[in-house]
């Protein structure tokens, strides 16, 4: 989805509130997602407030006639002298760098290698510097559904490897893609006719995979929400074929055209007028309450419009049913179109992947928040009773 001309939409306040029955249902939806967290992880989820800041605009892409705009998740890395990288896309990606996110210099255009011979508009959504200096990058590539309605597209993602820190990208070719039965060309939905972007990636040290937390749009609405797939690290010059889907109850189908089995799936079909779906995560792990945080947009029609940001917290991100039912951040909105939540690390390292206790929050790339992380409060262990009821100290077993 592109934005054409500078939108810089401020996102305090919201003065069109929804539907009394409509809070009522979410209300109730918030109560229900507290009391499964609980339950599930036998203690309070972390707890996240924000506090309203100045303005703070990414350095943004200036692309199609556009003197400023952001649209998709903004990666961002470090280089080797510790500098801040942060990449903005306008269906074609631009860089800049800073010491940190207030300092920030001026966005320029990168080169990609033959770009002509690349159908599509392109968005980096996703980087990976290597500690040898490699830049590996994933974009959101959107092509022609080949439908009568000829606005219809499908995102697909390439992977790209630059080894200039980010100025210059080699072409790799299309690591994720579709099933070809998956596509509907009748669809309500505004921009896709199917597909797989809006996307994110984290790579885990633990397992030495690369995992991809993706927006599907396929045709069939149980695989419609936010699916997985993993790549191996040894695999990371040669991914093509190498990428393999979390289905059903493993790492079984191919990243191209293979199914999926979204960890949260959508409520209403995206192809239906009242769509009600997640999408567009955006992963960092927290280093304030030790576990992965993921930020998404929520749709409630084929036109998009967002009802809320919500969040989710996973202590392995390797583990696709570890993440925590989403909810819903304090944050009211004055725009449906507004999206792409995502934080930026104030810390020194700090980047799209990791942050700590106090980040900047943005949407469309631009804050006027910081969030705060609070660690979750621990819950006593259960202690087993004799049969007066006392409290008895629970046993550990010896091997």
């Amino acid at each position: 989805m592109q934005i054409m001309g500078k939108t810089v939409v401020p996102i305090i306040q919201d003065t069109t509130a929804p539907k009394r029955c409509f809070v009522i249902f979410l209300a109730a939806a918030q109560l229900l997602s507290f009391l499964l967290n609980v339950l599930a992880w036998g203690q309070q989820p972390p707890q996240v407030s924000l506090h309203e800041e100045p303005e703070l605009l990414m350095p943004g892409a200036h692309e199609g006639g556009a003197d400023w705009g952001v649209d998709g998740n903004s990666p961002a890395e470090r280089d080797a002298e510790g500098r801040l990288l942060l990449f903005n896309s306008l269906s074609f990606p631009w860089l800049a760098a800073g010491p940190n996110i207030f300092q920030m210099g001026q966005s320029e255009r990168v080169t990609i290698i033959n770009r002509e011979a690349i159908e599509g508009g392109l968005w980096i959504e996703a980087t990976y510097r290597d500690q040898d200096g490699a830049m590996f990058g994933w974009f959101h590539n959107e092509v022609s559904a080949g439908c009568p309605n000829s606005y219809l597209g499908i995102p697909r993602i390439r992977q790209m490897i630059s080894f200039d820190g980010g100025w210059t990208w080699q072409d790799i070719g299309v690591i994720l893609e579709a099933p070809s039965d998956s596509i509907q060309c009748d669809t309500a939905n505004r921009y896709f006719a199917g597909g797989n972007g809006d996307f994110c990636v984290i790579f885990d040290k633990a397992t030495q995979y690369f995992y991809f937390y993706v927006s599907t749009y396929y045709r069939q609405r149980e695989e419609q929400g936010i699916a997985i797939a993993r790549l191996h690290y040894s695999n990371r010059f040669d991914p093509v074929g190498n990428v393999k889907k979390w289905y059903g109850n493993g790492w079984n189908e191919p990243g191209i055209g293979g199914h999926v089995s979204p960890i949260f799936p959508a409520v209403s079909d995206w192809h239906q007028a009242d769509a009600n779906a997640y999408w567009g995560p955006a992963i960092h792990f927290n280093t304030h309450v030790q576990q992965y945080v993921m930020l998404l947009n929520h749709a409630i029609n084929a036109d998009w419009w967002t009802e809320g940001v919500y969040l989710s917290f996973n202590r392995d991100i390797s583990d696709p049913s570890g993440w925590s039912a989403p909810q819903r951040l304090p944050l009211e909105i004055v725009s449906p179109y507004l999206a792409y939540p995502q934080v930026i690390g104030l810390e020194a390292d700090g980047t799209d992947k990791v942050a700590g206790q106090v980040a900047r929050l943005f949407l469309w790339g631009q804050s006027y928040w910081e969030i705060v992380f609070e660690r979750p409060i621990p819950t006593p262990p259960r202690q087993s009773r004799d049969q007066d009821g006392r409290g008895l100290p629970q046993r550990t077993p010896s091997r």
